[in-house]
């Protein structure tokens, strides 16, 4: 699914899933054993990433999966 981040008005990092019109904070972020970046929403939602998330440049839309 396609996912847009976004810096929120507090300076916070926003998820944005069209699909499902749902934006949410995003809590934490780690990396997996695959090298893949695991995000963690406010609602509880995981997504993974093909790619790490430090070298993306916000605002940007990427493929995600969720777990």
């Amino acid at each position: 699914m396609k996912v847009m981040f976004r810096h929120g008005p507090s300076a916070q990092l926003l998820a944005y899933i069209a699909k499902k019109d749902l934006e949410e904070e995003i809590t934490e972020q780690r990396l997996n054993g695959d090298g893949n970046t695991i995000l963690t929403l406010a609602n509880g939602w995981e997504l993974e990433l093909a790619s790490t998330f430090d070298s993306l440049k916000v605002p940007c839309t990427v493929e995600a999966r969720r777990l």
